[in-house]
């Protein structure tokens, strides 16, 4: 599976062309914005998008979802908690395929109710769930500190530590990282109870 990491908009948002190399299947990633930088790409490599992904349902992130649908005639996937419009809903654990390629859909809530992370090829999409270095705020409609603490520590930091991150915005000190390397830099997977994570976070 070959990654293409795009960087849109003044909101440094990562978009993401994941293409299955054998068969040039492809699936697109939260695309909001310089949807012309999204086409290009798709072009160049002569992909075929079967799927637009959002690994939620905020602006920054699903914007470009009817433009690339209408142009690719993609089907658009959310998590079933998703209050935007859709094609395909999903819930936890289901999988996504194209060509040869997989992703596996993982219920992350907190900073949204419909907050989703990807995992395939020794990848994760992790969307505005954890970013390098930090993960997402809990003030928004839908966000909830608790839910995001259980996200944090009883799934993501469970899973295998070789995984290469890959966030949904460029805030960190590199575009993309580790598990195991997040799990012993990022200060917000260091060991915490859920009370002193509610606090630090200064929300429930």
């Amino acid at each position: 599976m070959k990654v293409h990491q795009i960087e849109v908009g003044n909101m440094q948002n990562f978009t993401y062309i994941l293409e299955d190399e054998e068969t040039g299947e492809a699936v697109i990633i939260d695309p909001s914005w310089d949807l012309e930088k999204i086409q290009k790409v798709i072009e160049r490599n002569n992909l075929k998008v079967k799927y637009i992904v959002n690994t939620h349902y905020h602006f920054d992130h699903t914007i470009g979802n009817e433009f690339l649908a209408k142009v690719t005639n993609a089907k658009i996937i959310q998590h079933e908690a998703s209050t935007i419009k859709n094609d395909i809903r999903l819930s936890n654990n289901d999988k996504i395929s194209f060509g040869k390629s997989q992703l596996t859909v993982i219920h992350t809530p907190g900073h949204s109710k419909d907050s989703i992370c990807l995992v395939g090829d020794g990848k994760i999409f992790s969307g505005d769930t954890l970013f390098v270095g930090n993960c997402g705020r809990v003030d928004l409609p839908g966000g909830s500190a608790r839910e995001l603490y259980h996200s944090l520590f009883d799934v993501i930091y469970r899973l295998n530590e070789d995984l290469i991150l890959y966030p949904g915005h460029n805030y960190g000190t590199s575009t993309s990282s580790t598990l195991g390397k997040e799990k012993r830099t990022n200060f917000v997977l260091q060991p915490k109870t859920e009370p002193e994570f509610t606090e630090f976070m200064g929300s429930e």
